[in-house]
């Protein structure tokens, strides 16, 4: 009887040695309540039971995507499918590669998606937001970062298109909101035109609460500089949600476009844009 209890796995906790009265012999009693000759069936049969009630408690313990089916899991889905057969949280499960003991990648990406609301929310929220999340370090967080920033980049790319002609507010607005939307913090841009209003690119100067100590004419005009630009028009966002310019708004866009007449670039515009609306400050003389 011995040899049969000692075949089990040393970290399986034992089931109770007992005594079978009919043929004198040790039993064994497990938690399936059997009682009886460690030789007979039913005592095979509660040992297989006992083993699977352990075992699947360990499993609880470790869960990951491997445990389930083949054809269920995120990767094969998408070989099979097609990535846009994946749900969002398939895919953040993908994004993350593993998960941790105890959850499963696929239920730390549900518990992303359900804290945040949406993509949008996951896309909005910051390193030190997503690793409130059970199961999200800083790495896993920069993975999400990476794996999002370079979607927008991509949707954002315009290398092999005609540069954007800026002629007005309305298209200095729609140019860089999807740069700025969501932004928890102030964001300034410095967009740069050619003699024609042709955009040839735009730099991010600083981000915060705007003043002559973070926003500087020496870091604004650099890239004006570099790509030879002709004029420029600044942008940035206010969080707050309303557009009307505060006194450093109008303070610094004076001082800028004093620099830039310096140096000989023209300052054509400063658009404050928010998630709906936007406002120009030479549309209302304020410089």
């Amino acid at each position: 009887m011995a040899s049969d209890v000692d075949a089990w796995d040393s970290s399986i906790p034992k089931g109770r040695v007992t005594s079978c009265f009919d043929c004198c012999v040790g039993g064994i009693g497990y938690r399936t309540e059997f009682v009886g000759c460690s030789g007979s069936e039913e005592a095979k049969q509660a040992k297989v039971l006992w083993h699977i009630n352990y075992a699947g408690q360990a499993m609880k313990d470790s869960f990951t995507v491997h445990d389930l089916p083949l054809n269920e899991r995120p990767r094969e889905r998408l070989l099979k499918l097609g990535s846009e057969a994946l749900s969002a949280q398939e895919i953040l499960a993908l994004i993350l590669g593993r998960g941790t003991r105890g959850e499963s990648v696929i239920e730390i990406s549900q518990k992303l998606v359900s804290r945040f609301g949406s993509l949008q929310g996951i896309v909005n929220a910051s390193v030190e937001e997503l690793t409130q999340t059970k199961g999200i370090g800083p790495a896993k967080a920069a993975q999400i970062k990476a794996a999002l920033e370079l979607s927008r980049r991509l949707e954002a790319d315009v290398s092999e298109k005609p540069k954007p002609v800026l002629k007005s507010p309305d298209d200095v607005a729609a140019e860089v909101r999807s740069k700025l939307k969501g932004k928890k913090k102030e964001h300034f841009l410095v967009l740069c035109l050619d003699t024609r209003n042709r955009l040839l690119g735009s730099k991010l100067v600083s981000i915060g609460s705007l003043d002559t100590s973070i926003v500087h004419p020496r870091e604004v005009f650099k890239e004006a500089v570099s790509s030879c630009a002709a004029s420029v028009i600044f942008a940035h966002n206010h969080p707050s949600g309303d557009p009307e310019p505060s006194k450093e708004d109008i303070e610094l866009t004076r001082r800028l476009a004093k620099a830039g007449e310096i140096i000989g670039i023209d300052v054509l515009d400063h658009i404050i844009v928010c998630d709906k609306s936007y406002l120009s400050l030479k549309a209302r003389n304020l410089f």
